[in-house]
C-alpha cells in the first residue's frame, strides 16, 4: 500500500493553503472544509492517505465528531492525525489525544515545524504498518505450518480406525456452529471471540492418542469390554502428552488449547467422564462443547456395533439426557443452532469429501 496523500481538513481557506504549499512536491494534497468533506475523502481515497491534518472548530462536523467517526471507521490504526487548532487549552489537548490523534500544533503555527512534525508521524507510521504486516505474514506462515503438522497427524489417525472417516472434519464443522453461537449467547466466555477459529483447528487433535492404542481395541468390530475400554480412554492422556511433545514446532496458544481437548473432550458435566472426573464449571465451555459434538457424531454415524442415527433424533437424544449430562445451558444453546447441525450433518451425508470447513 502506497501512502502518497496528506488531507488537511480546515474551514479556512487561506489555512488551507498555506498548509498545502508546505507539503506541494512531496505528497498529493486533499483539502476539506469541514469534517463531513473528510469523511467523504476518507471513504474514497483512505488507504493513499500518509497522515491527515485536522482543526478542532468548524461547521458542519467539528474536528472532535472526525476523530470520533474516523475511530469507529477504523481508520486511526492505519492514518496518524495531526490536530492543528487555534484552542490552547490543555483540556483540548487531551481530549483529541485521548480520541486517537497522534499530535497538537496550535496556530498560529511555524511552517517548519509543522512539515518536520507531520513528517516524523507518517516515518513512524509508515514503520508501525511496515512491522504490523511483517508479523501477519510470520503469523500466516506459522499457522501454515500448523495447520500442515495437524493435517499429517490428524490423516494417521484416520488411516488407522477405519472407523472415524471424516470425523476430524465434522468435529471441526460443528465446533465452529457451537462456539460462534456460545459468544452470540454468553456474556462472559471463557476464551475470546477471536480464539474460536484457533479451538476449531486445535479440536483436530482431539483423538490424536488413539495412535498409541492397539489395533486390537481401536479396530475391534464389536463393543469393548470394560478392560478394553479402559485402555481406549487412555488416548486422553497419551493424546495430551503427544501434543506437549509438539512445543518445538507448534505455537503456544495452538498447543494449549489442543492440550486442553485431547485431554477433556470425554469429561462430563456431572463429573462422570474422564480421565480427571472434572465437574460443572471447572471443564471449560468450549471444552464441553467439544464433548457434546463428539457425542453427536458417533451418533449420526455408522460403527461397527451399530448403524447411524438421523441427525434430528441424535440431537433430540443428547438435549433429552439420553446420552449423559450436559450443561443444561449449553443443551440450550445446541437447541438453538438444531437447524445448522442437522443442516451441516446432511450436507457431511452427501458429499463428505467436498466440504471445506476451514
Amino acid at each position: 500500500m502506497q501512502q502518497d496523500s496528506i488531507l488537511i481538513v480546515d474551514d479556512s481557506e487561506v489555512n488551507r493553503a498555506i498548509l498545502v504549499k508546505i507539503f506541494e512536491g512531496s505528497y498529493r494534497m486533499l483539502e476539506a472544509a469541514d469534517g463531513e468533506e473528510a469523511i467523504n475523502i476518507l471513504r474514497k481515497a483512505g488507504s493513499d492517505i500518509a497522515a491527515v491534518l485536522l482543526d478542532l472548530i468548524m461547521p458542519v462536523m467539528d474536528g472532535y465528531q472526525t476523530l470520533d467517526a474516523m475511530r469507529q471507521a477504523g481508520w486511526l490504526d492505519r492514518i496518524p492525525v495531526l490536530i492543528i487548532t487555534s484552542d490552547k487549552s490543555t483540556e483540548a489537548s487531551i481530549k483529541t489525544f485521548d480520541m486517537g490523534a497522534l499530535d497538537v500544533i496550535t496556530k498560529p503555527f511555524e511552517p517548519h515545524i509543522v512539515q518536520r512534525r507531520t513528517q516524523n508521524l507518517i516515518e513512524l507510521n509508515q514503520h508501525k504498518l511496515y512491522l504490523e504486516d511483517l508479523v501477519e505474514k510470520q503469523r500466516r506462515k506459522i499457522q501454515k505450518a500448523n495447520d500442515a503438522v495437524v493435517s499429517s497427524l490428524a490423516s494417521i489417525i484416520e488411516a488407522r480406525n477405519v472407523e472415524t472417516g471424516e470425523h476430524v472434519q465434522r468435529i471441526k464443522s460443528y465446533l465452529r456452529i457451537i462456539l460462534e453461537q456460545i459468544c452470540r449467547e454468553f456474556a462472559i466466555v471463557d476464551f475470546p471471540r477471536e480464539d474460536i477459529e484457533l479451538i476449531v483447528r486445535a479440536a483436530a487433535l482431539h483423538d490424536i492418542g488413539k495412535i498409541a492404542i492397539p489395533d486390537a481395541i481401536l479396530c475391534k468390530p464389536a463393543r469393548l469390554t470394560k478392560e478394553e475400554f479402559d485402555v481406549m480412554k487412555t488416548h486422553t492422556t497419551k493424546g495430551c502428552e503427544m501434543v506437549r511433545s509438539l512445543s518445538n514446532v507448534v505455537d503456544d496458544s495452538y498447543l494449549g488449547y489442543a492440550y486442553e481437548i485431547c485431554r477433556h473432550h470425554h469429561e462430563r458435566w456431572d463429573g462422570k467422564g474422564y480421565p480427571d472426573g472434572l465437574k460443572g464449571e471447572k471443564i471449560p465451555l468450549y471444552l464441553q462443547a467439544a464433548g457434546i459434538v463428539d457425542c453427536f457424531d458417533a451418533l449420526t454415524n455408522d460403527r461397527v456395533y451399530k448403524k447411524a442415527i438421523e441427525p434430528e433424533i441424535a440431537l433430540k437424544m443428547i438435549i433429552d439426557g439420553e446420552c449423559g449430562t450436559f450443561n443444561p445451558r449449553l443443551l440450550n444453546t445446541l437447541d438453538h443452532v438444531r437447524d445448522r447441525m442437522i443442516e451441516k450433518a446432511e450436507d457431511f451425508a452427501i458429499n463428505p469429501k467436498e466440504i471445506n470447513v476451514d
